[in-house]
């Protein structure tokens, strides 16, 4: 099969990202029963920069993918960095205090310079473009918008920051829908599908044995060692990390089921529209108040990528297309007729605090996921940090093992009905 008509197993859609990423390798399935020091389970962001960390570093490690690299959340997803955690800083200083607040303020920070660091040390692009805005969908939120811009500014030492008024807003838009909101200059916007490319890559060329179309059907511990099988081979370790995400339906653990939820997400590409296009004039990327997020970016081609409609049962890109021009149209009346080359979809997965839930579930068994929809920094620095636990360098990801994240309600037979009673009613208050 062709690049040009490949279509991802487990996601809707050929997403822009796959079609602008240049060559995209392929890598084997597994076809044997190896051992090694540390087995990955799930090859996006997570996974693959543990395992640049650990090959670096002299460790044996193997990645398994149920598909390829990029298939899931780490090569489809907005591409928007963003700052500190998916949880803001007056919620989190108001649950953890300000000294736990600061601390995982100044992780996001570090991750967003090893995002940066690490492109630049194994010479890959990432298309990064500066600029985050947050436009206010309702003027009831604005006064804490200000005042998160005031803690940032005076109590957390961040400047990149500003409140801008509606009318500043709409320029910075191209668009009067929404009131004021933030601007934050201090981060931006990548392409992910290169970023996955490019640590694939990586951690090839460190060492790390990389396996494609290799879904792990079973994790076990054995004579203290973590075995873990697939349809055509098994991998025996000392270490394994659980890096699936919102792709976890192979059952590996129940933890997993009980802590992190996948949510779909879609996203349109539209043709190009033009240099001197009024829409997003600084091409920043743009995430909104609602809790069913809309979430929108000018790429350096001058498409706009726009997300924000979220199911939870199938669909078809045709689907997706017709919901994604209703929500464009809302903001940018004018683009009703554009074009939409690319309509995709697949899966993000969230927590009940929406903060990352990382464990050591049974000794040398950890996981790391549900980074609601803040993960193109933080799955990559999480897996990092992991990494370098391990190899006994750092205990910064103590930072993240040490948050409360509760199971969600339900049990097993009424978490999905549940999941779809409750973000049907925040969408709804996001229309009042």
């Amino acid at each position: 099969m062709s690049e040009e008509t490949y279509q991802s197993p487990i996601s809707p859609g050929v997403s822009w990202y796959e079609n602008s990423c240049g060559d995209r390798p392929r890598y084997p399935a597994i076809d044997d029963n190896v051992s090694c020091d540390v087995v990955i389970i799930g090859g996006g962001f997570c996974g693959l920069s543990a395992a640049l960390e650990l090959a670096k570093n002299g460790t044996n490690v193997v990645v398994l993918d149920g598909a390829r690299f990029g298939d899931g959340a780490s090569g489809r997803n907005g591409g928007q960095m963003g700052s500190g955690q998916r949880a803001g800083v007056l919620e989190l200083e108001a649950d953890l205090g300000f000294d736990r607040a600061k601390a995982l303020w100044d992780m996001a920070e570090d991750a967003k310079r090893s995002l940066h660091e690490t492109a630049a040390e194994h010479g890959y692009e990432t298309d990064y473009l500066p600029g985050q805005l947050t436009p206010m969908h309702r003027k009831r939120y604005e006064a804490e918008a200000r005042e998160e811009v005031e803690v940032l500014n005076e109590r957390f030492g961040y400047s990149d920051i500003d409140y801008l008024d509606r009318d500043a807003m709409a320029s910075a838009l191209g668009s009067n829908h929404y009131f004021g909101g933030t601007r934050d200059s201090g981060t931006g916007h990548v392409h992910p599908m290169k970023i996955v490319i490019g640590l694939a890559r990586a951690a090839a060329k460190c060492g790390a044995v990389l396996y494609e179309n290799s879904a792990a059907t079973k994790v076990a511990l054995e004579s203290g060692r973590i075995v873990v099988k697939t349809a055509t081979g098994s991998v025996v370790a000392d270490k394994c990390l659980l890096a699936v995400n919102g792709y976890h339906a192979a059952k590996l653990h129940p933890a997993l089921d009980s802590h992190v939820m996948p949510i779909q997400s879609f996203i349109g590409a539209t043709a190009p529209l033009g240099h001197n296009s009024p829409v997003l004039p600084g091409k920043e990327a743009v995430d909104d108040s609602r809790f069913v997020v809309r979430y929108f970016r000018r790429t350096a081609d001058d498409r706009l990528l726009f997300g924000g409609r979220e199911a939870y049962g199938k669909a078809t890109p045709g689907d997706i297309e017709r919901a994604i021009r209703r929500q464009i149209t809302e903001i940018y009346p004018d683009l009703a007729d554009v074009e939409l080359t690319h309509a995709w979809g697949g899966n993000v997965a969230i927590t009940m605090p929406r903060m990352p839930y990382v464990r050591e579930l049974e000794p040398g068994l950890w996981t790391a996921g549900g980074f609601s929809g803040h993960g193109v920094m933080m799955a990559q620095y999480t897996g990092r940090l992991i990494a370098e636990q391990w190899l006994g360098n750092s205990d910064t990801i103590k930072l993240l093992q040490d948050l409360k994240v509760p199971t969600f309600p339900g049990g097993l037979a009424f978490r999905n009905p549940l999941k779809v009673l409750a973000l049907t009613w925040y969408a709804m208050l996001d229309r009042i």
